[in-house]
C-alpha cells in the first residue's frame, strides 16, 4: 500500500467515524429537561443548554457513565460523549426534581 493510500484510508476512517457518531440537545428550562428519557448510539454526545433564569448542575453518578458539569449558569452549553453501552440516570443536583434517563446502545 502506498504512503497516498494509507493517508486516503486514514482520512476516509476519521470520517467515517465522525460521520457516524450524532450529538443530540437536551434543553433545560423552567428546572426541567427538554426530555425525561433518551436513546442515543455509543459515540453520541449531548449538548445541555440552560435556557432558564437560574442555574444548574447537571450530573450522572451511574456506574460507567459518571460525569458531572458542574454549575452551569443561564445562556451557557455543555457537550457530554458516551463512549460506552448501558443507562445513565442525568440529574441537576440543584433541582432534585430533574431527572433524564439515557440508554446508550451499540
Amino acid at each position: 500500500m502506498t504512503k497516498l493510500m494509507r493517508k486516503l484510508l486514514y482520512a476516509t476512517l476519521a470520517a467515517a467515524s465522525l460521520a457516524a457518531a450524532a450529538e443530540h440537545e437536551i434543553t433545560q428550562k423552567d428546572r426541567a429537561f427538554s426530555q425525561t428519557e433518551l436513546t442515543i448510539k455509543m459515540g453520541d454526545s449531548i449538548v445541555f443548554k440552560n435556557l432558564d433564569e437560574v442555574t444548574h448542575n447537571v450530573f450522572s453518578v451511574s456506574p460507567g457513565m459518571e460525569f458531572d458539569i458542574r454549575r452551569q449558569a443561564p445562556g451557557q452549553s455543555s457537550s457530554i460523549s458516551f463512549q460506552r453501552e448501558g443507562v445513565a440516570e442525568i440529574r441537576c443536583s440543584i433541582h432534585p426534581k430533574m431527572k433524564l434517563i439515557v440508554t446508550v446502545k451499540k
